[in-house]
């Protein structure tokens, strides 16, 4: 199952891997970004990974060529109106998402399928945004987008069988490995892997070892590709925070509490790769 056409809200990693994956997998793809140069920025991205795949000989160039003509950028949220699915990427923060889904439901047509990128926050307060809640739902691709297989599809209360059905589908098509999840903060893979990394950090904090001696304990010692420290870094500090944030306030589990460092660190600026430092320093 694959879309015809796919609209893509947020042309930053997360939306650029997504719109990636949707046009190899054969949807015509529309990516809505804040800025032209944004925009600009987007698709240059995403002509250099293409590249690189060729390079490595993983794709065709001819492949490389009819995924990068499947793709366009606007600048313009009405550029999505005859979009069969949007996916909504932007940053985490519900109130931002629940403006946005308000939007989508006004200018894109009454039978798409509206849903979000989220990680961790709740699909159902997106979904009664909208006048269409039983077409709305989470799907949760994992970064990079066309590297990682799994894509947590998420059902909201709201969710009709037939549109969860779909969105599978068409994560199948995409190449991923569908995992149909409840709705609540976390879903499956963050509820589970947020504490293990507030724990690195607390036990960081507490002088147990250093950061370099914790990822290198957890890499040989649990098989583990990436230790916690530079996995945070990826992520970026500001998103582990808020992820940390949803999920204290929806289980009220002292686990969850953000360890005092990361939220003076995101205080700071630190925000691991994004902004060239966090735990580690990327700008040698």
């Amino acid at each position: 199952m694959s879309f015809q056409k796919v609209g893509v809200l947020g042309s930053g990693i997360m939306g650029s891997g997504i719109a990636e994956v949707a046009a190899a997998a054969g949807s015509l793809v529309i990516v809505r970004s804040r800025s032209q140069a944004t925009a600009d920025a987007m698709l240059a991205g995403l002509e250099k990974s293409l590249a690189k795949q060729v390079e490595k000989e993983q794709r065709t160039a001819a492949e490389a060529e009819a995924i990068r003509s499947r793709v366009s950028a606007t600048t313009s949220l009405a550029d999505l109106a005859d979009c069969d699915l949007v996916i909504e990427s932007v940053v985490e923060e519900i109130s931002v998402k629940k403006a946005i889904f308000n939007e989508l439901d006004r200018v894109v047509q009454h039978h798409a399928i509206l849903a979000t990128n989220t990680s961790t926050l709740s699909v159902i307060e997106l979904a009664m945004e909208t006048s269409r809640p039983e077409l709305v739902c989470g799907v949760h691709f994992f970064n990079p987008a066309p590297a990682m297989s799994l894509v947590e599809i998420v059902r909201p209360l709201c969710a009709s069988d037939e549109t969860i059905e779909t969105v599978t589908a068409f994560a199948r098509a995409c190449g991923k490995e569908p995992v149909v999840v409840k709705d609540q903060a976390g879903f499956v893979v963050n509820a589970l892997l947020f504490p293990y990394l507030n724990n690195a950090i607390r036990l960081l904090e507490q002088g147990v070892a250093s950061k370099e001696g914790i990822d290198v304990a957890m890499k040989g010692g649990c098989g583990f590709p990436m230790g916690p420290f530079a996995l945070l870094d990826l992520v970026g500090l500001d998103t582990s925070l808020a992820i940390l944030d949803a999920l204290y306030a929806e289980f009220a589990d002292p686990n969850f509490a953000p360890v005092p460092l990361l939220r003076r660190m995101v205080s700071a600026g630190l925000l691991g790769r994004k902004s060239g430092s966090g735990f580690y320093d990327y700008r040698r």
